[in-house]
């Protein structure tokens, strides 16, 4: 809230504006589950990192809400289980939007006659239909809450700033306005990457399950199907989070291009133009994060460390 965090390895700067307009930055230690070297492994590392981004952006919120409460660190930060209980809730409404909905929606287009069973392709694509209209539909819908708006502010204010940083130069927040919002390698691209990938081996891998077995009762085979989708999340972070990499890593050309599209459109819903202040923000969480690692000029304004 009112701040923008930067990850550098095993630190992160978080930087807040303050009520009364001074800027606040805190380096911390990155929560990582990802410390043996077998979680590293490409097409392994996707979901431990996915849950430890989750773990570390619930505790750099409630450090930026005290932070921006006053700055004085008094606050009690989050406890392991107030941490746990939030990272449940989180998940449990990704698992209610996007897993049960879409899939209690294909049924009700099997109850018109308009598609097939859960065996079949067609209640595949209702799901993953149903599937894109909710996500897109849940992030336009908070976009329009002012504070939210804010946030999707600060989000292009961090990739501007990136840009600036990856351009080589010194990176200074007039310098950074005129980069682009947008960023390949971002969490939205993630996410819309996900889905996708969701779509596809759910439709090819659920229908085989239920060929290979297939309970009696109604409510239990698609109560099997759901459990198993839930147990596909962590293969499918697993793609994602490698073809995100592959699509970062692209040179430019139009295989780069059709496959940085998608995600570069959706982030002009969740990356929005910001201002100079906001920007200054950006670039002093920028400076926090890399510390004594950076190789290049970080000209911040004027700011306070806690």
């Amino acid at each position: 809230m009112e701040g923008v965090m930067m990850r550098n390895g095993d630190v992160y700067g978080l930087a807040v504006r303050q009520p009364g307009g001074g800027i606040l930055a805190r380096r911390l230690p990155w929560f990582t589950l990802t410390r043996r070297p077998w979680l590293r492994m490409p097409f392994v590392r996707g979901f431990p990192i996915l849950l430890e981004t989750l773990v570390n952006g619930i505790r750099a919120l409630n450090r930026s809400v005290e932070m921006a409460d006053g700055g004085q660190g008094d606050a009690a930060p989050l406890s392991p289980w107030q941490v746990c209980l939030s990272l449940g809730l989180a998940l449990l409404m990704a698992v209610g939007l996007f897993v049960v909905a879409p899939h209690l929606l294909s049924l009700i287009m099997l109850w018109l006659n308009l598609g097939g069973d859960v065996e079949g392709l067609t209640f595949h694509l209702w799901d993953g239909f149903f599937k894109c209209c909710i996500f897109v539909a849940y992030i336009w819908l908070i976009s329009l809450v002012p504070e939210i708006r804010r946030v999707f502010q600060y989000h292009g204010a961090e990739h501007k700033t990136i840009h600036a940083f990856e351009s080589g130069g010194p990176v200074a927040a007039d310098r950074a306005c005129d980069m682009s919002r947008l960023h390949p390698r971002c969490g939205t691209t993630f996410l819309l990457f996900v889905i996708c990938i969701s779509i596809i081996l759910q439709a090819l891998l659920v229908p085989l399950l239920l060929a290979v077995w297939t309970p009696e009762s109604a409510f239990a085979k698609h109560a099997l199907s759901v459990g198993f989708k839930l147990l596909l999340v962590i293969p499918i972070s697993a793609l994602a989070y490698e073809l995100i990499r592959y699509a970062a890593r692209l040179p430019e050309g139009p295989r780069a291009k059709i496959l940085r599209a998608p995600g570069l459109a959706l982030q002009r819903l969740t990356a929005h133009e910001p201002d100079e202040r906001q920007m200054e923000v950006a670039v002093v969480a920028l400076a926090e994060a890399l510390g004594r690692d950076a190789d290049t000029e970080i000209r911040t304004p004027h700011y306070s460390r806690l």
